[in-house]
């Protein structure tokens, strides 16, 4: 991983906040700034997030049809990497048509499947009020929490929707298994045994987020990009339906990533924004494959709370099927991208693509275009100066003897994605003292 010029764009991060009860409805998650808060004073940072991607699901990752129907409960598990005593969750209806009620949300940590533990049960509200209706493109943010939990210790947020729920905003890979009731079971947010919610699901309808709050001195990094940081694994060559095998282990490389963060005792949060499918230039080929990278930055980067660095790694689906894009368009879409990042303030780090030349959609299928196309734009990006650093993911899990293809031992079934160790390779391949931060 290679760093430049940090100096240039030392200034104070507008992403970066102050603590106060906010809910936002019919916008990006946010509160208003009360100032740029000092190192010393607490503030909000993003724990956890899935980017939206559509409102269109059928079947989960794993292939089982969704049964979203109304009159339901959503016990939705997800996995902060940040501890901490106060929290705020979001809920997201951005890409549904219509407006959507929660007549009671709550939030506990998750003790197996779809059980919680009695005693870390606590109400969500909204405003002050247990009930919040958001309308067609809006999320909310909820008010404080209390709950006291670590780093890595599964959440369960417990949504009733009492009224339609078909057509939910969804973030489509969680990889991630979460639960809900039959249609017209009614309210079972406050039920510690989860016997009501006997559905199974891999995608994440309704939230979107969890912030934490944190000292001043802690940083959010979002790692920005597609199926590869969204952890996805196949488990065929076909890259469908996902790899069982890989759910519930927290494998994807920012997962990796924190650990390292961790373990070297960084004041950082990494937060996940990958879309599996998703391009930089265009939006994805189906719905779950979410808007262009550089149409979603603002919502999925920018307005992360505490945000100071940006990971980039995305353009193999740019190139894919259909046969996709050029290099100077891809060229255009990372400097665009750039671009953005930098009028926000925040530094970024531009992910080389990984080879694909064996598999088969974004790799046999275009032949010959993908190849050399992703060649080109690798040597662009290691030559290019507009980023703050580059990571040289190519290079870490390429296979030496035959630089078109990941590395065997890195490799999944369908030669696309990285496995666990492939994606725990990646994570090692970033230098950790590129990451800017706040108060450095």
């Amino acid at each position: 991983m290679t760093s430049r010029g940090w100096g240039v764009r030392n200034a104070g991060v507008a992403a970066s906040v102050a603590v106060v009860a906010a809910m936002t409805v019919g916008g990006p998650a946010g509160v208003a700034a009360a100032g740029t808060p000092g190192c010393d004073a607490p503030q909000w940072v993003s724990g956890w997030m899935a980017a939206p991607s559509d409102a269109f699901g059928a079947v989960d990752p794993s292939m089982a049809p969704q049964a979203h129907v109304g009159g339901q409960t959503f016990r939705l598990v997800e996995t902060p990497h940040l501890g901490g005593s106060v929290v705020r969750i979001h809920l997201s209806n951005q890409n549904r048509p219509v407006p959507v009620e929660f007549a009671h949300v709550t939030i506990a940590e998750q003790a197996a499947g779809p059980a919680i533990r009695a005693e870390t049960l606590r109400e969500v509200s909204f405003d002050g009020s247990s009930r919040v209706t958001v309308p067609a493109g809006g999320e909310v943010v909820s008010d404080p929490i209390e709950l006291t939990f670590e780093a890595f210790q599964p959440l369960a947020v417990s949504v009733y929707a009492p009224g339609l729920a078909v057509l939910p905003t969804e973030h489509f890979n969680a990889n991630a298994t979460s639960y809900y009731s039959l249609p017209l079971a009614g309210d079972a947010t406050d039920e510690p045994s989860g016997a009501a919610l006997p559905l199974p699901t891999t995608s994440m309808p309704f939230l979107s987020g969890l912030d934490v709050q944190a000292p001043g001195t802690t940083s959010t990094i979002v790692a920005f990009g597609d199926s590869i940081t969204d952890g996805y694994v196949g488990a065929t060559y076909l890259s469908v339906p996902q790899d069982p095998g890989v759910v519930d282990r927290n494998v994807r490389y920012p997962d990796f990533l924190q650990r390292r963060i961790d373990q070297a005792g960084l004041p950082f949060t990494v937060v996940d924004a990958g879309i599996s499918g998703n391009r930089v230039t265009r939006d994805g080929l189906i719905p779950q494959f979410g808007p262009a990278g550089v149409s979603r930055v603002q919502r999925d980067a920018i307005a992360k709370a505490g945000v100071t660095d940006v990971i980039i790694l995305e353009g193999i689906n740019d190139l894919g099927v259909p046969i996709g894009v050029d290099a100077d368009q891809l060229v255009a879409g990372y400097t665009d991208l750039i671009a953005q990042l930098h009028a926000a303030g925040l530094a970024v780090h531009l992910g080389t693509i990984m080879p694909a030349g064996n598999a088969l959609s974004d790799g046999i299928a275009t032949l010959p275009l993908a190849g050399p196309v992703r060649q080109r734009v690798n040597a662009w990006i290691r030559a290019q100066t507009l980023s703050d650093s580059v990571i040289d993911f190519d290079a870490a899990l390429r296979d030496p003897a035959n630089p078109d293809v990941l590395a065997p031992r890195y490799a999944g079934a369908d030669n696309l994605h990285p496995n666990p160790a492939g994606y725990q390779a990646m994570a090692e391949a970033i230098d950790l003292n590129a990451f800017r931060g706040r108060c450095r």
